[in-house]
C-alpha cells in the first residue's frame, strides 16, 4: 500500500512541476514581449494593396516590427485597421505618421513610419487599448488603386498616337514639308523668278516716284500760266496723278499678299502681272502728258489741244 501511495505522490508532483514550468514559460515570454515590443494600431483610409500579416514595419528604412492583424473597421468598411508590433525602443510620438510604401523590385508592401518633431510628446492610449497612428495617403497606393483607369488612358493614348502617325497623315506631312522646302529654295535662289519679279517691281516703283516728282514740279510751274479756261485741264492732270498713286498702293498691297502666299506655298503670283501692266500703261500716259506739258504748257493748259482723259 505504501509503495502505491508513493508512486501516486511522485506522479502528482511531476504533473504539477510540468504545469508550473509551462506557466512560468508563458509568463516569462509575455513579460519579455511586453518589455521589448509594443502594440500599435495603424488606421488606413485607403486600400492597402500588398499588405498582409507578417509584412514589415519600417522606420526611416529600418525594419522595427511587423503586422500581426489586418481587419476592416466595423462602422466603415472603407477603413482598414492594421495592428503592428514594434520594438519598444522606437520613439513613437504624437506627430508620428504612417503610410503605405513599397520596397525592392518585387514591390512588397510595408508600413513606413515617420515623424517631424523629435520634441513631440510620446504617443499614449488608455489602459488596455493600443495607441492609434493615422496613415497619410500614399501617392503610389493611389496610383495602384487607379491602375485600371491608368492603363485604359495609356491604351487610348497609344491608339490616338497610331491614328496621328498613320500612313496617310505621314504622306501628307511629307508633301507639305517638300512644298515648304521648294518655296524656301525659290525665295533663297538669287536667280529665281521671285527675286527677278521683286527687282522689276522695285525698278518700276522708283521710276514711278521719279516721274511723279517731275510732274509735280511741272504742274507747280505751269500753275502760274493758268486762267479760268485751263483749270479743268489741270484738274484732269491731278486726277491722273492720284490714279497713279492709288495704283502704286494697290501694287504694294498685292506684293505684300504675294510674299505671304509664297511663304505658305507659292500661291497667288497670277495677281501681279495685271497690276504691273496697269502701272506701266499709267506711267506711259503720264510721261506723254509730262512731255506735252514741257513742250507747250500754255497751249496745252489753255485747252487748245484737246486731250482724252486717262482712265486707270
Amino acid at each position: 500500500m505504501e509503495t502505491r501511495a508513493n508512486h501516486v505522490l511522485i506522479g502528482l508532483f511531476t504533473v504539477l512541476a510540468a504545469l508550473a514550468s509551462i506557466v512560468f514559460a508563458i509568463w516569462l515570454s509575455s513579460a519579455s514581449t511586453s518589455s521589448e515590443q509594443n502594440y500599435y494600431t495603424v488606421v488606413f483610409k485607403q486600400a492597402v494593396t500588398g499588405l498582409s500579416r507578417g509584412s514589415a514595419v519600417q522606420f526611416s528604412g529600418i525594419r522595427i516590427g511587423e503586422i500581426t492583424e489586418l481587419s476592416l473597421d466595423h462602422d466603415d468598411p472603407r477603413i482598414v485597421r492594421a495592428r503592428i508590433l514594434i520594438d519598444a525602443d522606437v520613439p513613437i510620438k504624437q506627430d508620428t505618421k504612417a503610410r503605405l510604401s513599397f520596397t525592392g523590385i518585387t514591390g512588397n508592401s510595408v508600413i513606413e513610419l515617420t515623424h517631424n518633431d523629435p520634441n513631440s510628446p510620446p504617443l499614449t492610449a488608455k489602459r488596455g487599448e493600443d495607441p492609434v497612428i493615422y496613415a497619410t495617403p500614399s501617392p503610389l497606393a493611389s496610383l495602384l488603386s487607379n491602375g485600371e483607369d491608368l492603363m485604359t488612358n495609356i491604351n487610348k493614348l497609344v491608339v490616338n498616337a497610331g491614328d496621328v502617325l498613320s500612313e496617310n497623315n505621314v504622306r501628307h506631312l511629307s508633301e507639305t514639308l517638300e512644298g515648304l522646302n521648294q518655296a524656301t529654295q525659290s525665295i533663297a535662289d538669287p536667280n529665281g523668278n521671285l527675286q527677278q519679279l521683286i527687282a522689276e517691281l522695285r525698278s518700276t516703283s522708283e521710276a514711278a516716284t521719279q516721274t511723279l516728282e517731275n510732274s509735280s514740279r511741272l504742274i507747280d510751274d505751269a500753275d502760274q500760266l493758268l486762267n479760268q479756261e485751263g483749270a479743268q485741264t489741270l484738274q484732269s492732270a491731278r486726277e491722273t496723278m492720284a490714279s497713279v498713286a492709288d495704283t502704286s498702293a494697290q501694287l504694294e498691297q498685292i506684293l505684300s499678299e504675294n510674299r505671304y502666299a509664297l511663304k505658305s506655298g507659292m500661291q497667288g503670283l497670277g495677281q501681279l502681272d495685271p497690276a504691273i501692266n496697269e502701272l506701266r500703261d499709267t506711267l506711259a500716259e503720264l510721261r506723254s502728258l509730262t512731255r506735252r506739258l514741257q513742250d507747250d504748257p500754255a497751249r496745252f493748259l489753255l485747252g487748245r489741244d484737246q486731250r482724252q482723259e486717262f482712265q486707270p
